[in-house]
């Protein structure tokens, strides 16, 4: 009897190993196989922010990440399709496999780090406002913020951190820079919280058409880049392996500058208006 209990303990554990190896078969990454097999990756991009992701003269898709993506999957022999939706579906898409990342340049806060992979950093940024330039919108410091209507997406961690101090949230669903600059000058809006380069870069290209200017106020040192489902790990890998021999052969930093009015936002920089970066509040939301 005692015999027959061990050989079926054996057997019982025989196979919990068997089941377990199954199951972790079927749990194997396969994400980048994926898009090997289907000859394309699919990313999501709003089409709408400058200089990320937007139309140009020409009516082209272009800007940062979808150009780094154009040489990243021209090197992998892949097609890019992009599918154009607002920052809210873009997760949800995500989520349900519709596309591979999200090419929006997702900050890296702890709660998506938590929940998703990210690429390599390609911006190192913080975070500060659009306003008015005749007034400041009233702000100097983020406790401005208080009773003024800030103006961005729902799930954005600026504008949580907007509503945090106080501002009342006025809700855009992929809108244009334009409509976001028109609002804000007609005072329909305050201030439009988001990072520094974006900012920078769009009031560059806008600031002769609408008196507007960067907040004298930055908190929360940021770092930026694609967004993938947390089991893509494999295909996290690769492109990441892509975008070092961008950054290795010059080419991630031609692509910075060209956007980014010859800043270079794929490296981190020491400090801001003469404030060390470490010196920059953090603030959580």
């Amino acid at each position: 009897m005692k015999k027959f209990l061990t050989t079926l303990l054996v057997f019982l554990l025989s196979l919990t190993s068997i089941n377990t190896a199954i199951y972790a078969e079927d749990k194997q990454d396969d994400s980048l196989a994926r898009v090997e097999e289907n000859g394309k990756l699919v990313i999501a991009a709003s089409g709408t922010l400058y200089p990320i992701a937007y139309y140009n003269e020409d009516n082209e898709l272009v800007g940062y990440t979808i150009d780094i993506l154009k040489e990243v999957t021209k090197n992998m022999g892949l097609e890019l399709e992009v599918k154009e939706m607002g920052v809210d579906g873009m997760v949800t898409s995500l989520d349900n496999g519709q596309v591979d990342l999200i090419a929006e340049g997702f900050d890296m806060t702890p709660d998506r780090v938590e929940s998703y992979r990210f690429s390599t950093p390609l911006i190192y940024s913080l975070g500060t406002a659009v306003v008015r330039s005749e007034d400041n919108s009233g702000i100097e410091s983020v406790e401005d913020f208080a009773g003024k209507k800030s103006g961005g997406a729902a799930s954005t961690s600026y504008m949580k951190i907007a509503q945090k101090f106080g501002a009342e949230p006025v809700v855009y669903d992929n809108s244009s820079n334009e409509q976001y600059f028109m609002d804000l000058v007609a005072k329909r809006i305050d201030f439009i919280p988001n990072d520094y380069y974006t900012i920078k870069s769009a009031i560059a290209f806008y600031g002769e058409q609408y008196p507007i200017k960067m907040a004298d106020v930055f908190f929360n040192p940021t770092q930026a880049g694609f967004m993938y489902h947390k089991d893509a790990e494999a295909l996290v890998e690769k492109i990441n392996e892509e975008i070092e021999k961008l950054r290795e052969s010059g080419r991630l930093q031609e692509i910075a500058e060209l956007y980014f009015n010859g800043d270079n936002p794929s490296e981190p920089f020491k400090e801001i208006n003469g404030t060390p970066i470490e010196d920059i509040p953090v603030i959580e939301y």
